[in-house]
């Protein structure tokens, strides 16, 4: 048989149809295994892909050679696994996407293997791997600063000192401020009740807790770190460290860390109950009290081991800052936010919630609770004798100025060690109280005229204008008995004192052309002479800019009285020229004046004498230009000693230098400001010098001295001025009724009609007596200086006076509208925050007004701005006074 005709040769196992039923069933790709991967012993050992033979069969055609190629590769077109390609593990198979081992690394990252986002997100073994670590450095630093650091000397903190106040003479005035009042007592002198107070406020878990709390240090820390405000977050035994065994009350990262270790330290190594006690003996409870058992001593004049649970739970009250806690209030430093009324507010809901956690957390029975649900009596803040008379005055007056004005903080002065040398004259302080009592002795008699010479205060402020140092203040009876400071903000209005500053501002700018449209009126302006004529009629028709009659939001017409009902010069025009309206101080003039110029000149020129804007009440209304506003004594001699130094304007100051044992710390340095030129400011008190020759000041006329000065009466007769002054010295003087009884929440000024005697009191009676009596002892042995003879000013303007028209149905004349809003609706608002910033707080809308005022003359029928704010005062952070301002 021929070659080309051999049978092929049969595979074993079957014949033909077999052959074909295997031929057909591995040309599938999908289903049949190829061979060499059955797993057989034979597969596994010395063959390979082409049959036992080890020759490649031949194919047919391309679509053969594919199929073959599937069979020996697989339908999927797998890499082939390892030691299964051909030839074996180290065969010279091809298999696609074959992998190929990488060197590891120590740290996988960027990640191998990975691509695109996925190679720079670390993995789960990674982020675990450093958290482990870093963890494990911050336990060995800590470890080892646990371990280094120790527990610091109580003693060598305990180094306050105080701070010593001086007369500008150079001698000393009293040593008190930084004291520190503390005496230690045993835990077992300490009430139960006082430590249990103190851990339900503050840190419940004290006696589990290892001495710090993680949670709050984590905030505080993170807080500081950012810039924010600084927090405590500490414990009672990191408070314990803070006050009484570091010498830093910083509040600094650094300090942070450094308070934390040495509290774990301490709260390792020392016992609980002693570190109460420590806590209890070294925090500061306000009034100089440091420890317990002073707190007791001077906020109720017993010993510690005495206090009852609701005088522990307001003592831990004032563990959160006495400034805003005391009810005696802390106006010196916070006028707006610290006043008595918000403080005993704020000390009584802090005092019941701790008695409440006290109950909740099992330290206090309900019962017993039950008891204290007012606050406790506190005595006197002033128990020091040297803080008597005037002295508690000029040193709160001293203090307020340091912190409004230096970088010398209350902290600073609680320390102590410094040396303030004041602008006080001792012998002035001593005439001018002196004088105030002289005139009350003689002419207030509450026992005699009980309804009437009740609540009288006094209060008084003298200034030199040719440096603004404060010489003098009268603040009260007695800084140990009255504590709040009349010569500082009071809410009592100035009345026609308000009155040179109108005049000043119709000299400075002019008055408006009435013909002329309100933009175009504020650059077409005359300069006003003190021979310019206004009308003095009683019960007259004010005139807006445009000539037309001002009205209220009601649209009534505004008619503005003088004192007494009185009508001023000849009819039918009642022509006056303003000298003559102000020695007689004509309201109607004023009034109509102010409308001229523009209400907003009269307040620039009353801020520009030395005024501060938040003390200006009303400003657009027309009753502003008479005196509705509540400066403080000490302000208003400041402002009218702009005008005795012929314009030069400088702000009140009570401290000279101050010095420590490191040196000069803070000196004052004179900044003068030419506010009105020399023609104006001296035409001002050329007018003023008419008041005290021949008008309403005449009381005021020193021996052999030139004066110059104007009296203020207020609506309602509730407070009486005399502001007055000489080339040397410049005084003010105040008068009120006003209950001072603490216990009160809506005290109010009170009317005066039939005070000392007399059936009104004006700024020509009283005030002006005292000022009298006062100048002509402060200035005795000093030389007489005349004032400089003012240069001619102005134009004479003569203000028609506008007729009184026949009323109509559709036009009302009312003595007294009244304008919504009122400055009765001015209320005060505490914020500790501190300042509650500009910050303890006193502020007056401008909002706000009156009808026709009332000084020396008219008597409105709606109320002034405070006689209805309930507290009587309206202080703000720069409202008018010292204490509520950057100056003092």
């Amino acid at each position: 048989m021929s070659e080309h005709r051999r049978k092929p040769p049969q595979p074993q196992g079957g014949g033909r149809a077999e052959s074909r039923r295997g031929q057909s069933g591995s040309s599938s790709g999908r289903r049949a295994a190829p061979r060499g991967a059955t797993g057989s012993p034979a597969d596994a050992y010395g063959s390979d892909s082409y049959g036992s033979g080890g020759e490649e069969p031949s194919y047919g055609g391309r679509a053969e050679a594919r199929r073959a190629a599937q069979r020996s590769g697989g339908g999927r077109r797998r890499a082939p696994e390892p030691g299964r390609g051909p030839g074996g593990p180290n065969g010279p198979g091809r298999g696609r996407g074959r992998a190929v081992p990488a060197k590891k690394r120590l740290i996988d990252y960027p990640r191998a293997g990975k691509y695109g986002a996925a190679r720079w997100v670390p993995s789960w073994k990674l982020v675990a791997g450093m958290f482990i670590g870093f963890f494990g450095s911050l336990v060995a630093v800590a470890g080892v600063a646990y371990a280094l650091v120790g527990v610091p000397d109580i003693a060598k903190t305990a180094e306050a000192q105080n701070n010593v106040y001086y007369w500008a003479d150079g001698s000393e005035m009293v040593a008190t401020g930084g004291e520190t009042n503390r005496q230690i007592v045993n835990l077992s002198q300490i009430p139960e009740a006082m430590r249990y107070a103190v851990i339900s406020q503050e840190n419940k878990t004290f006696y589990t807790d290892s001495g710090i709390d993680p949670k709050g240090i984590a905030r505080a820390v993170f807080n500081m770190a950012r810039g924010g405000e600084t927090q405590g977050g500490s414990t009672i035994t990191q408070q314990y460290v803070k006050n009484a065994m570091l010498d830093d009350q910083s509040q600094t990262v650094s300090r942070k860390f450094k308070e934390i270790f040495v509290s774990i330290k301490v709260g390792t190594t020392v016992k609980k109950d002693q570190i109460m006690a420590g806590y209890l003996n070294s925090a500061y409870y306000g009034r100089s009290a440091y420890g317990i058992q002073a707190a007791a001593r001077a906020y109720f004049n017993k010993d510690a081991v005495d206090l009852n649970p609701g005088e522990c739970a307001f003592l831990s009250a004032m563990l959160k800052g006495a400034t805003y806690y005391d009810p005696a209030g802390s106006t010196s430093i916070d006028p707006v936010g610290a006043t008595p009324q918000a403080n005993s507010k704020r000390a009584l809901v802090q005092m019941q919630d701790t008695l409440d956690k006290m109950v909740e957390y099992g330290h206090l029975a309900a019962t017993e609770r039950a008891k204290y649900t007012t606050l406790p009596k506190v005595q006197n803040p002033r128990s020091n004798a040297a803080l008597s008379g005037q002295v508690g005055y000029l040193v709160d007056l001293s203090k307020a100025y340091l912190i409004n004005n230096t970088t010398i903080s209350a902290d600073d002065l609680q320390k102590g060690g410094y040396s303030i040398y004041t602008t006080f004259d001792k012998k002035k302080v001593k005439e001018l109280e002196t004088s105030v009592k002289n005139v009350q002795k003689t002419n207030i008699k509450p026992k005699e005229r009980p309804d009437t010479d009740t609540h009288v205060q006094f209060g008084g402020a003298s200034v030199d204008p040719n440096t603004g140092a404060i010489r003098a203040i009268y603040g009260g009876e007695d800084a140990t008995k009255h504590f709040t400071n009349n010569a500082d903000v009071t809410g009592a209005q100035v009345g026609s004192t308000f009155k040179p500053f109108v005049l000043a501002a119709a000299m400075k700018w002019g008055v408006r052309d009435k013909s002329l449209g309100a933009e175009q009126a504020q650059d077409e302006r005359t300069q006003v002479s003190p021979k310019s004529l206004f009308s003095g009629k009683n019960k007259l028709k004010i005139k807006d800019y445009d000539g037309t009659v001002w009205k209220n939001e009601k649209g009534q017409e505004w008619l503005q009285t003088n004192d007494g009902n009185e009508s001023y010069g000849s009819a039918p025009d009642y022509d006056i020229d303003l000298r003559e309206a102000m020695r007689e101080s004509v309201n109607s003039a004023f009034v109509q004046l102010g409308m001229d110029v523009g209400l907003d000149k009269v307040k620039e020129a009353a801020v520009d004498a030395g005024l501060k804007s938040d003390s200006l009440a009303g400003t657009s209304f027309p009753s502003f230009s008479i005196g509705i506003s509540d400066p403080s004594a000490i302000r208003m001699a400041g402002a009218y000693g702009t005008f005795a130094a012929s314009g030069e304007q400088r702000d009140p100051f009570s401290v000279q230098k101050v010095t420590s044992k490191d040196g000069l710390v803070y000196t004052h340095k004179d900044k003068p400001k030419q506010v009105f030129t020399r023609a104006v400011a001296d035409n001002v008190t050329d007018v003023l010098k008419t008041v005290v020759d021949k008008g309403t000041g005449t009381n005021a006329q020193l021996s052999d001295r030139e004066v110059a000065g104007k009296t203020g009466t207020t609506d309602g007769n509730k407070s009486a001025w005399f502001v007055g002054y000489t080339p040397q010295l410049s005084t003010s003087i105040t008068m009120f009724r006003y209950d001072d009884d603490e216990s009160k929440k809506n005290r109010t000024f009170l009317e005066m009609y039939g005070t000392g005697g007399q059936k009104k009191i004006h700024g020509a009676s009283f005030p002006s007596e005292i000022w009298h009596d006062y100048m002509e002892e402060a200035l005795k042995g000093e030389k007489a200086e005349d004032f400089p003879t003012p240069e001619p000013i102005g134009e004479i303007v003569n203000e028609e006076p506008s007729p009184t028209p026949t009323p109509t149905p559709t036009e009302t004349e009312e003595e007294s509208p009244t304008p919504t809003p009122t400055p009765s609706e001015t209320v005060t608002s505490p914020t500790p925050t501190v300042s509650e910033s500009c910050q303890f707080s006193w502020q007056c809308s401008d909002d706000g007004g009156t009808d026709d005022g009332g000084t020396d003359g008219g008597e409105s029928l709606s109320p002034s701005p405070s006689e209805s704010t309930g507290t009587g005062t309206s202080r703000g952070a720069d409202n008018g006074g010292i204490f509520g301002g950057p100056n003092g």
